[in-house]
């Protein structure tokens, strides 16, 4: 019988603090827009989600990890907004997160372990 989990103490640690940002910028975005923009929701529950999915070793958790992860930087460059403009904070969050799941160890993890 297969465990549905959400975290996975077994993954490395670049995916398991991949798996807690995901789920932190997923509840942030829910909280401080979400619940009002339908946009920031989407966001939201992508990033839940792909934190779920990785969690639970799905290559389309890693996939949507992936791209939740780029699609700050995909909107400042199509919103042509300066990408300090959300904090300087904020900005090393999410370059940390593109960074854990592009990461050596997690590609070949995901690409090994995943299904």
């Amino acid at each position: 019988m297969e465990q549905r989990r959400w975290v996975n103490q077994t993954q490395p640690q670049t995916l398991q603090i991949a798996v807690f940002l995901l789920y932190i910028n997923g509840a942030i975005t829910l909280l401080f827009g979400g619940l009002f923009v339908p946009l920031f929701a989407l966001i939201a529950i992508g990033s839940i989600a792909a934190g779920y999915g990785i969690a639970n070793e799905r290559k389309w958790g890693y996939i949507l990890g992936v791209a939740m992860a780029l699609l700050p930087f995909a909107l400042v460059i199509l919103t042509r907004s300066s990408p300090l403009s959300g904090g300087l904070l904020n900005l090393l969050f999410e370059v940390a997160l593109v960074a854990l799941l592009l990461h050596p160890q997690s590609r070949d993890y995901q690409r090994i372990w995943f299904k």
